[in-house]
């Protein structure tokens, strides 16, 4: 029997990060599969689904345990997996010192506490999923990049190797770890493609720089059903690039978009105009070049509703 199926007999799936676009569409999927989600929220808990948390409350990187993040952990003890989205988007300002921190803490800090608590269980979870992203491998112009390749240079890629690194008290405990690299989710609700849009509908649309970078995406349909398949699937560990099998240069995702809309390409960022607005953020994730396919999720019988970007597109910007 799968976790998931597990999931469904137990009716209890511990989610953090819930409110979020990607969080909301998870808890609606795995609710038709029969769950019951219980959230984890920051603030006092107001409903019987909701379970209070402190994040910043996580031990040192080793064996150190603090106390548990979560208020009431006996409520949480036998679920059947935990699904952990918490995280500062990475787009919303400038990086200066600050945001960094907050971005730093946002995951890194909240995944170990999130890992410690569960690990202190004494009926842990079968699985932890915990959300990622390719900005694992950094700028690495057209190489093609499974779970495999090497940690890229960074901000960026440090971030990642930590936040991923921060789940090792859930692995050391028994419990079964995921880490999805997501890709760009398109979803017109929000994230990268709910800011494009609008530019390109009014014709300020045009590719990043020089347009010759990859850009990694999976359709928002995919990048759920890839939680629930990481659930589903007890040989699924350890890092899963969570991408759609056709990567595209940013030029040719531009020109793709900007048919869909119906209007013309015509206002290229150029890079250095991206730079003075945006800082580290721009060679970092705007202009960073990552060419990532989704190995063991195909390896695994992961089958794509989207698996090219003309049909992930069409169904993302419609009205």
């Amino acid at each position: 029997m799968n976790d998931l199926s597990n999931a469904s007999e137990s009716g209890r799936v511990l989610i953090s990060g819930a409110s979020g676009m990607m969080g909301q569409r998870i808890r609606a999927a795995l609710a038709a599969e029969g769950c019951s989600v219980f959230q984890l929220v920051r603030r006092a808990a107001t409903q019987s689904n909701e379970i209070q948390w402190n994040p910043t409350l996580a031990g040192g990187g080793g064996h150190e345990l603090a106390p548990s993040c979560i208020e009431h952990p006996e409520r949480i003890e036998g679920v059947a997996a935990a699904v952990h989205l918490s995280g500062a988007n990475i787009a919303a300002q400038r990086w200066t010192t600050a945001w960094k921190q907050a971005m730093w803490a946002s995951r890194v800090d909240s995944t170990r506490a999130l890992s410690q608590a569960l690990a202190r269980l004494r009926r842990p979870p079968a699985v932890l999923v915990c959300a990622s992203a390719i900005g694992w491998y950094g700028d690495r112009g057209d190489d093609l990049l499974n779970e495999d390749a090497a940690s890229g240079s960074g901000f960026f890629p440090e971030l990642c190797r930590a936040w991923e690194s921060a789940a090792r008290p859930a692995m050391e405990a028994g419990i079964r770890v995921v880490h999805l690299r997501l890709g760009i989710v398109l979803s017109r609700d929000g994230g990268a493609l709910g800011r494009m849009v609008p530019l390109f509908r009014v014709g300020l649309g045009g590719r990043l720089g020089s347009g010759d970078q990859w850009m990694s995406w999976i359709s928002e349909q995919d990048a759920v059903r890839a939680f629930q398949f990481a659930i589903q699937t007890p040989t699924l560990r350890g890092a899963v690039n969570a991408v759609a099998p056709e990567p595209v240069t940013n030029r040719a995702f531009t020109r793709e978009l900007a048919h869909r809309l119906h209007r013309p390409a015509l206002a290229p960022a150029p890079a250095w105009a991206l730079r003075l607005a945006f800082g580290e953020m721009a060679d970092e994730a705007l202009l960073a070049s990552a060419r990532a396919v989704p190995s063991r999720l195909l390896a695994a019988g992961f089958h794509f509703e989207h698996a090219e970007l003309q049909a992930a597109l069409q169904v993302a910007v419609q009205a």
